[in-house]
C-alpha cells in the first residue's frame, strides 16, 4: 500500500489513522493534512505522523484519501491535481462525491474509489460501502477494502446505490441512537432511574445486534420468538403499527434520486429524519406502550 496520506485530519480522518495505526500500519508511512495548525500538532504528537501542506502531501503518497467536507473537494483536487502520479490511488470520503466529479478534476485514467462510511468506525465497528471508478484496477480496489477494514467491515456496492447507502448505514446510526433516546424516555415515565434505564436499553440494543449477526437468522424470526401471542411485546408491537413507526422509517430517509446503469432514475419517497422525530415524538407511540399489561 505504500504511503497513505490522509487529506483532512477531522473525526473521521482521525479514525482512520488511528485504525491503520492500530492495525499494524507504521506511523512512518502516514502522513495527515490539516488547516489547523494546533490540530496538526496534536496529532503529530499523538500518533507520531508527519504533517504536510497538501501538494507535498500528494508528491509523497502512493494512496490519496480525501476526508474533507463535500464542499472543499473541489478546491483540494484543483490544488493536487497535477500531483496525483499515474499508479496513485485516490479514495474519496466526501459525501455526495461521485468517482465521475473527482475523476474528471484530476488527470485522466486516474484510479478513484468512492466510500460513504460511518461513525461506528470510531470504536472500530464501522460499515463501509466502497464503489470502484473506471480506472480502478482489482488490486486497487483490494487495496481500498483493506485499508477501511481498519475500522470495521467493507461492502462492494454499485456506485448507483451509493445514496441509498448514504440514507441507510450512513445515516443510520442516527435512527439507533433516536430509537435509544426514546426507549430510555419511556423507562423514565415508568419510574426508572435515567441510568438504569440507559443500561438496560443500551444492552438490549446490543444484545440484539450481536443475536442477528452470531445466529444469521432473519429478524422477523428473532422478533417471532420474543413475542407471545397475546402478550404485552405483542401489543407494543401493535401500539409501534398503530402509530406508523415501521413506515415512517421506510420513508425517513432524505430525497434520494437514484441513477441505475440502465439510465433508470427511482426516486424514493420524501421524508427528512427530523420529519420522523417529530412523527414519533407527536405519536407518543413508545409512551403508550406503559399502560399495557405485564403479560410478555
Amino acid at each position: 500500500m505504500g504511503t497513505v496520506a490522509i487529506f483532512g485530519a477531522g473525526v473521521m480522518g482521525e479514525t482512520l489513522l488511528s485504525g491503520l495505526l492500530r492495525g499494524g500500519r507504521s506511523a512512518d508511512d502516514l502522513v495527515i493534512t490539516e488547516r489547523r495548525a494546533e490540530r496538526a500538532a496534536e496529532l503529530t504528537e499523538k500518533y507520531g505522523v508527519r504533517a504536510l501542506e497538501n501538494v507535498e502531501a500528494a508528491k509523497v503518497a502512493d494512496t490519496l484519501v480525501l476526508v474533507v467536507k463535500p464542499q472543499d473537494i473541489r478546491g483540494l483536487l484543483a490544488e493536487i491535481r497535477d500531483h496525483v502520479a499515474e499508479d496513485n490511488l485516490v479514495v474519496c470520503i466526501a459525501a455526495g462525491i461521485t468517482t465521475g466529479t473527482v475523476e474528471t478534476a484530476l488527470a485522466d485514467g486516474r484510479a478513484v474509489v468512492r466510500v460513504m462510511p460511518n461513525t461506528p468506525a470510531l470504536v472500530d465497528q464501522g460499515m463501509a460501502a466502497v464503489s470502484a471508478g473506471r480506472h480502478v484496477s482489482p488490486a486497487q480496489l483490494e487495496e481500498a477494502k483493506a485499508l477501511l477494514a481498519a475500522t470495521g467491515k467493507v461492502a462492494e456496492v454499485p456506485e448507483y446505490l451509493q445514496d441509498a447507502v448514504t440514507a441507510i448505514s450512513g445515516s443510520g446510526p442516527a435512527y439507533i441512537f433516536y430509537v435509544v433516546e426514546a426507549m430510555i424516555e419511556a423507562g423514565v415515565v415508568l419510574g426508572m432511574p435515567r441510568t438504569m434505564a440507559t443500561e438496560l436499553v443500551v444492552q438490549t440494543l446490543y444484545g440484539a445486534a450481536t443475536m442477528m449477526r452470531e445466529t444469521g437468522q432473519h429478524p422477523t424470526v428473532l422478533r417471532e420468538q420474543v413475542t407471545s401471542p397475546g402478550g404485552t411485546t405483542a401489543a407494543a408491537l401493535r401500539e409501534l403499527d398503530d402509530h406508523k413507526v415501521r413506515a415512517a422509517f421506510i420513508t425517513a430517509s432524505p430525497k434520494v434520486s437514484v441513477t441505475s446503469p440502465v439510465r433508470t432514475t427511482h426516486t424514493l419517497p420524501t421524508r427528512s429524519f427530523a420529519d420522523l422525530a417529530v412523527l414519533w415524538l407527536k405519536s407518543g407511540a413508545l409512551l403508550d406502550l406503559v399502560s399495557l399489561p405485564s403479560q410478555a
